[in-house]
């Protein structure tokens, strides 16, 4: 670079440094400094590196296969170092990259669990990915760029134990913030990137079976539901638009009660034993999965080609947990309630996909298809004391749930010389639908003076017992669009502009009916099993005062009850309108600043749906309008040829979830726990500082060392009451918080050819990270919490001042080692993961919080490549949690701890095969 251009470069990188704004305003065009492979004398241009590449081999990984197919907003990355192409190091931005070979390595089966092997990140139960300690709803998804809408109605991103592996041909994950991504980044970005063009024709056929110690060829309990329900895909026995009685009562916008309404025709309706008559299974079977993928690409035009990539699978895996829930009456956590639940879940995931891909000289295109269906069906028996009044009681739990993606996007990115132009949008769908979820509940009193004091009783009255029934249905819809405009300014500045629009709609019902009997229910009706208790021939003598008085019995009636009639629909939008500028300057050889800033205008709202022909004044609404500037920047100064020091400084936000901000009740199966929504909740700010240091060894090796902290004002916090033995969940903004931290990072690859033998074509690979966080949530005395419908009240109701975020681990530990062969596909890799204890929800009141210990586990996986016939075979081998490490999540005062879901895992093995032709 000439002396004249350094100068000039000197010059802008400290207007830059001070007002961000003004260098945006003397620049436009691409996005990073073109790299070069190799040193180039000063007056010749860089070649910009593209480190996309479209080709995707088969199932099975190819050891030289090229850097990573990445399709992120603005294009792809753009390779800032000088000598090398390793993303990682040389992008303007922290992050990591999961390639198909790094992927494989894992042995995971999904992408939540091969990222949660990623340093700084940390996976939950129910394929959410934590970011640094932070929840999900500060981490944010992409697909090749755009977003997606979440199925879970607690999630305000995609869990990502949905999308299989093989479907994904690499997995970014950014921690540090760049304008050309929405602003929603408190922890980071994660970008999956669907597989493409392939570099041949070829075809994959898979297939596994797993199991568990707690649960293969075991007792365990499900209902019978349909023919059909293996597959995931209810027959129509679950449809209620077959109902005709109940979907009348819908579609009528009357009120339960209404004297028109016809009670006892809707009774005959929901009952259908198939759906809540739970059955004994002596022995659950093996997990069993299936898979289909083909591939195959041909030239067209005169410099083009065409490629087309086609997945199908499907899973069936059944789970075993033997729960231990107890609620706490005082400080003291003096024992409420005891029980003991042993819940078995089917689970049944179906995905595929469908991805054209087209190059036309320096001109990609992309249109993926893709769709996924995840259905669970629960059966659950539990058992327990209610120590205020010395009742025991036994509950049964039945439910079907439905989470479905369907999603649509095309990406163009198309080169023009020195001009690139990035063309995505996309239309996506999710849905979640939970019809018929019963509970039956029996109570035995213990009563010496009860005539039926040693027999469990359904009386269908709150006090004895009770049969509640729930049809719940989410819909969200998904528009989103955006273009990318980068300029290769000179050799040493680039810049990149884009806008981008999200327009995000969703309905979400929930209809719940308790179903009971006057107060002359004869007794000894309550001893009868459910199927009898709701059958047809008892729903009918309900219904015949003659036949009662016939039978010498008290007339007695049946009734039903809607527990959510005050709120029972609801509509949510967010609209998003984005742009952004950004500019990539390197004004020494070895020193390169990304910076940029991005503008959003927000408008979010959540308002009650009236399904009555007579309105409830509902005042359970949201209104949030905001726009937001936020800045972004890092800056790379390469101190040596193999040593880099990283600093980068943002702002960010995070936006309630809808389901944060809906009033409306709904059960998550994963954390055995009911959740409500807060129609006061605000946006969370971010401010995020970073610095680090990287050093490259070459051959793949590198080590790395980090410090961050982060300032969050109004973070979004879960906090816990009791009902009865129901745990009940509420989310509420505590005033402010802040997180620091540090992480280290290690991989090295040693040769082992040096030992001869079997060894010669042998290597060692060592890849280790070690997360260290602190958080604290800083309550003062005169700080207000918005909690509907309460009123305002001080914030130390709900938050002690000093204690740590939820979800937050102080430490988070990964090792890898692996034996590779050089010569062909056999892999060896003990892989250890550990997370310290985090809180997962604020203690009610004045009990503790609610702490989860994830504990130490150890996997083993083999994978080993072998020839059949002139064809390709992987074989697998798995071994997960070794060290046996249990789901705990207690609450304790230090003398004394009470379990509020904790059972035991077991260790887990599985064997597969694909075969590639």
């Amino acid at each position: 670079m000439s002396s004249g251009k350094q100068l000039s470069a000197l010059l802008l990188l400290s207007t830059a440094l001070t007002f961000p704004a003004a260098a945006l305003a003397q620049s436009t065009g691409a996005e990073g400094p073109p790299p070069t492979e190799e040193e180039v004398p000063d007056e010749a241009p860089a070649q910009e590196v593209d480190p996309a590449n479209d080709s995707v081999p088969g199932e099975i990984a190819d050891r030289d296969q090229a850097t990573p197919d990445i399709s992120i907003p603005g294009g792809t990355i753009v390779v800032t170092g000088r000598r090398n192409r390793d993303i990682t190091r040389a992008s303007p931005q922290v992050v990591t990259v999961l390639d198909t070979a790094t992927i494989a390595r894992t042995g995971e089966g999904d992408i939540a669990g091969a990222l949660g092997r990623t340093t700084g990140l940390s996976q939950q139960g129910n394929g959410l990915v934590y970011v640094r300690g932070l929840g999900d709803r500060y981490s944010l998804a992409l697909l090749n760029g755009l977003p997606l809408p979440s199925p879970q109605p607690l999630s305000r991103v995609v869990p990502l134990d949905i999308f299989p592996t093989s479907v994904v041909a690499s997995s970014l994950v950014q921690k540090t913030y760049s304008a050309n991504f929405p602003g929603e980044f408190g922890g980071g970005v994660i970008n999956l990137t669907t597989r493409a063009i392939p570099t041949e024709s070829f075809l994959t056929v898979s297939g596994s079976l797993s199991g568990d110690t707690e649960t293969t060829f075991s007792p365990g309990y499900s209902y019978y539901g349909g023919d059909y329900d293996w597959t995931g895909f209810d027959q129509g026995r679950r449809t209620v638009e077959n109902y005709g009685s109940l979907q009348g009562f819908f579609d009528s916008g009357a009120r339960i009660n209404d004297e028109d309404v016809d009670t006892r025709a809707i009774l005959h309706d929901i009952n259908d034993p198939n759906l809540y008559l739970i059955q004994k299974i002596g022995d659950l079977p093996a997990n069993f999965s299936a898979g289909l993928t083909a591939g195959t690409a041909f030239d067209v035009f005169s410099d083009g080609r065409f490629g087309i990539i086609a997945t199908a699978s499907l899973s069936n895996k059944w789970r075993n947990r033997f729960i231990t829930k107890q609620t706490a009456v005082n400080e003291e956590l003096e024992l409420d309630t005891d029980f003991r639940e042993l819940a078995t879940d089917n689970r049944m995931l179906f995905n595929g996909m469908l991805g054209f891909g087209l190059e036309v000289g320096e001109h990609k295109f992309r249109f993926t298809n893709l769709f996924i269906r995840d259905t669970l069906k629960r059966a659950s028996l539990e058992q327990g004391t209610d120590f205020q009044d010395g009742d025991d009681e036994f509950i049964q739990n039945t439910a079907w749930f439905e989470r479905q993606l369907l999603n649509s996007q095309f990406v163009g990115e198309l080169e023009f010389g020195k001009l690139s132009v990035d063309l995505r949008g996309g239309y996506a769908q999710t849905q979640r639908e939970a019809p018929f979820e019963w509970t039956f509940e029996y109570v035995r009193t213990n009563n010496a003076n009860d005539p039926f004091g040693d027999t469990y009783l359904n009386t269908l009255d709150p006090q004895r017992g009770g049969a509640i029934v729930s049809f719940s249905d989410l819909s969200e819809d998904l528009w989103y669009g955006g273009i990318d405009l980068g300029y290769e300014i000179t050799d040493w500045l680039n810049a990149t502009v884009g806008y981008a629009y999200t327009d995000t709609d969703r309905f979400s019902t929930r209809r719940e009916f308790d179903i009971r009997a006057s107060s002359t229910f004869p007794d000894a009706f309550g001893a009868l099993r459910p199927d009898n208790l709701l059958g047809d021939a008892l729903i009918d003598f309900g219904f015949d005062r003659e036949a009662q008085l016939a039978g010498g019995l008290s007339p007695y009636e049946l009734n039903i009850f809607e527990t959510t009639q005050s709120d029972p629909a609801f509509d949510a939008a967010l609209r998003i309108h984005a742009g952004y500028g950004k500019i990539n300057v390197r004004p020494l050889d070895r020193l390169s600043l990304d910076v940029g800033v991005r503008y959003e205008d927000a408008v979010q709202s959540v308002d009650a749906v009236q399904v009555f022909a007579q309105p409830i004044n509902s005042t359970s609404g949201t209104l949030l309008e905001n726009d937001y500037w936020l800045p972004g920047g890092t800056l790379t100064w390469e101190l040596t040829d193999n040593l880099q020091f990283r600093a980068s400084a943002s702002k960010t936000i995070a936006r309630p979830q809808f389901r944060e901000l809906v009033y409306q009740t709904y059960f998550d199966p994963e954390t055995n726990r009911q959740f409500n929504g807060n129609p006061r909740l605000v946006d969370s700010r971010l401010t995020n500082y970073e610095a680090r240091l990287e050093y490259y060894t070459g051959g793949g090796g590198r080590a790395s060392v980090a410090g961050f902290y982060k300032e969050i004002e109004n973070p979004i916090e879960v906090f816990t009451s009791f009902s009865d033995n129901d745990i009940i969940s509420g989310f509420a903004n505590a005033p402010k918080a802040e997180l620091y931290g540090g992480e280290a990072e290690m991989q090295y690859n040693f040769d082992l050819a040096n030992l001869g033998g079997w060894f010669d074509s042998q290597q060692l690979v060592a890849v280790a990270n070690y997360t260290y966080t602190q958080s604290k949530i800083e309550v003062g005395a005169a700080d207000i919490a918005r909690v509907f419908p309460f009123a305002d009240q001080p914030a130390s109701n709900f938050f002690d001042d000093g204690v740590s975020l939820t979800g937050q681990s102080d430490h988070l530990v990964n090792l890898q080692l692996g034996l590779d062969d050089l010569d062909r596909l056999s892999q060896f890799t003990l892989l250890l993961k550990y997370a310290s204890e985090r809180v997962s929800s604020r203690g009610a009141g004045p009990l503790p919080d609610i702490i989860e210990e994830p504990g130490l586990s150890l996997d083993f996986v083999v994978r080993q490549g072998v020839n059949l016939g002139g064809n390709e075979v992987e074989l697998k081998f798995e071994a997960r949690n070794l060290t046996g490490q249990d789901h705990e999540e207690f609450q304790t005062n230090g003398e004394r701890r009470i379990d509020i879901n904790s059972y035991d895992v077991g260790q887990s093995f599985s064997i597969g095969a694909s075969l590639k032709f």
